[in-house]
């Protein structure tokens, strides 16, 4: 059998292969605490859970559901940006439900990149931006993201020659992998850069309710004139712990959410209905669960910076996001790092260079383990300090 060369040529996903190393370990009889994968583990509220259970029960939610989604569900999503972000958008033309955003971020490369176009997708990142390009046919140009720049990319930097075959923009704040946060004012310059070379900015932003110390990350959206250019990825999964559930959306230019729905409609059948009635729920209902899992995640990531700087790393605590992103010594590389955790410990992190070639030299580490096994996890980090000489 041949396969197509854009599966040859595909990496295995970051998380897959983690997964496989976690269960070697398991079959030899270690017990593995791994705060490798970005996946809360507080359950979803009992309040959405309820109307799913009602959901389930109706006969009309058992039947093909739309591509496009409930007509409820996109007001209810047009309703939440407003309440967050004091943002309108038009429910039938500017939002759009989603398989989980991932799906999304996966197929709007289709909309977007014919062969021989470029992305331009942060190093490092979120690796899906780069997968979704190959399989468009397209190409990368990685901007480097650094802590001198804290962490932002440098448009003007990017050559003319690149510039002018680029088709879209990837940016994602807060970030995935570093927590870095992003000021208004560079979704400003970043607004104004996209118009002047006529290309789409993508913004991923499912972290934008997972904050702490009383930030309150932004929206690409509340720029004037976004619009014209941008569209953005969200979620409810880190929102209101829904992983599980795969539903998302995306929002904003209505030319580019009208194609996206049009890739769908020809690929999937839409998100189960009884699904969509509990993301309606949890848009409407009580919200309090929403700074009650903030104040969890921010109790376990100041007690991992505590003991990451402990055994000898750098790290600042973010502001945002469900991760912690720490600097390694120099000289040491992030994978044999991470191999010697889970060999001398036990203990599972994320290497940076997993992301990209500039996330060499870190690790990243998910505040989504539970209290129990995060207390353990960082009690064997501690006894180890591998790195303290």
């Amino acid at each position: 059998m041949r396969l197509a060369g854009r599966v040859q040529a595909l990496p295995p996903y970051l998380f897959a292969e983690i997964s496989r190393k976690i269960a070697a370990k398991r079959a030899e009889g270690v017990r593995i605490i791994t705060f490798a994968i970005g996946d809360p583990d507080i359950p979803t509220p009992a309040h959405i859970l309820a109307e799913l259970h009602r959901a389930a029960d109706d006969p009309a939610n058992h039947r093909y559901p739309e591509s496009e989604g409930l007509p409820e569900l996109r007001q209810a999503i047009a309703d939440w940006y407003e309440r967050r972000f004091e943002v309108r958008f038009d429910p039938q033309r500017e939002t759009l439900p989603l398989i989980g955003s991932k799906e999304g971020i996966a197929h709007v490369a289709l909309c977007l990149i014919d062969p021989g176009d470029i992305a331009l997708v942060p190093d490092p990142a979120y690796p899906v931006y780069e997968i979704g390009t190959m399989f468009a046919g397209g190409s990368c140009y990685r901007l480097p993201l650094t802590p001198e720049r804290e962490w932002l990319p440098d448009l003007e930097a990017i050559p003319e020659d690149v510039v002018s075959r680029a088709k879209v923009l990837w940016l994602n704040y807060p970030n995935n992998p570093t927590g870095a946060v992003a000021p208004l004012e560079f979704f400003e310059k970043v607004v104004w850069w996209a118009k002047r070379h006529d290309i789409a900015v993508c913004h991923d932003n499912p972290y934008c309710d997972v904050a702490y110390d009383g930030y309150r990350p932004v929206s690409i959206f509340q720029v004037p004139g976004a619009k014209e250019v941008a569209v953005e990825f969200n979620s409810w999964s880190k929102i209101y712990n829904m992983t599980g559930w795969r539903i998302g959306m995306v929002v904003g230019n209505p030319v580019l959410v009208d194609a996206l729905m049009r890739v769908k409609s020809n690929i999937d059948s839409g998100i189960p209905q009884a699904i969509q009635r509990m993301a309606i729920a949890a848009v409407y209902g009580p919200q309090e669960c929403v700074d009650e899992h903030n104040r969890i995640y921010q109790r376990r990531r100041d007690r991992m910076v505590e003991v990451l700087r402990g055994i000898g790393l750098e790290v600042e605590p973010p502001k945002a996001s469900l991760y912690v992103w720490a600097k390694l010594p120099d000289g040491v590389t992030s994978g044999e790092f991470a191999a010697r955790l889970i060999e001398e410990c036990g203990v599972v992190v994320t290497p940076g260079r997993g992301y990209g070639e500039h996330g060499e030299g870190y690790i990243r580490l998910s505040v989504t383990t539970p209290d129990d096994e995060l207390e353990e996890g960082l009690e064997r980090l501690r006894r180890w300090g591998g790195l303290r000489g």
